[in-house]
């Protein structure tokens, strides 16, 4: 009797703890629309003053900017912490416009991952918490860049590698996502130093991040689409065919 009354009264709790967390996630989401994040300055990059530009009201900012990033948003269906290689499913697919290697940042800005799989109606994404996910990370105060990845261990911890001894690095300094990527903005929460260690066999410290996206508790997402993500790719793979060529022949 005892037990049932126990049981039924942590299912209370645990209903009314997933109603605040919903509630606190609601205003999170809230906050960021509110904000307008798709009219910030990082969405969009400066045209060619000397092309001729379609006009699209949708694509172009107040000052002619074109429109580079585009943000919507997703309810995370489920997620996974406890596997080395961890993902998470939302509620939007191709019919929203989901397309895969799409960002994905949590409600209070901090970067997730990106999408792997897209069908007519779900997509998945593979997270940071993913042992083959690496990434350019930068430290916002002193500008330079390191490769972020995950052990597989804790998920409130992520390490970065390739920080110098002599950058002068302190728990706390925030970590962004840096300029090599094309699915999602520079600039972007990912975290903050945590712990500094020094590696004994080299000359780069080893840092241990948290991450700004809570992993275990995610309800809402924003998937952000890079508009110039297909042109920038075939740029990218067109030279690296024509280098790859021209070398072959020498």
């Amino acid at each position: 009797m005892a037990g049932g009354i126990t049981s039924y009264f942590n299912g209370k709790y645990k209903s009314l703890n997933d109603f605040f967390k919903m509630k606190e996630e609601n205003k999170r989401i809230h906050a960021m629309n509110d904000s307008l994040i798709n009219l910030l300055n990082q969405n969009f990059v400066s045209a060619d003053s000397a092309a001729v530009l379609k006009t699209d009201s949708l694509r172009f900012d107040t000052t002619g900017k074109a429109r580079q990033f585009l943000w919507r948003t997703a309810q995370v269906l489920y997620a996974t912490v406890n596997s080395d290689k961890n993902y998470l499913q939302i509620n939007k697919g191709s019919a929203s416009g989901i397309k895969e290697d799409m960002g994905v940042l949590s409600s209070n800005g901090g970067l997730v991952g990106k999408v792997v799989n897209v069908g007519p109606n779900f997509s998945q994404v593979m997270t940071l918490l993913h042992v083959i996910n690496k990434l350019s990370v930068q430290i916002k105060r002193t500008g330079t860049s390191g490769m972020l990845s995950w052990d597989g261990n804790t998920p409130t911890e992520l390490t970065l590698n390739g920080i110098p001894k002599t950058d002068s690095i302190r728990r706390g300094d925030t970590v962004l996502t840096g300029n090599y990527s094309l699915s999602y903005p520079a600039g972007q929460m990912v975290g903050t130093v945590a712990r500094v260690f020094k590696d004994g066999a080299t000359n780069f410290l080893i840092l241990k991040i948290k991450p700004t996206a809570n992993f275990g508790s995610l309800q809402h997402v924003f998937v952000v689409e890079n508009l110039s993500l297909k042109e920038q790719k075939a740029l990218d793979d067109e030279t690296r065919r024509i280098v790859d060529k021209n070398q072959s022949k020498k």
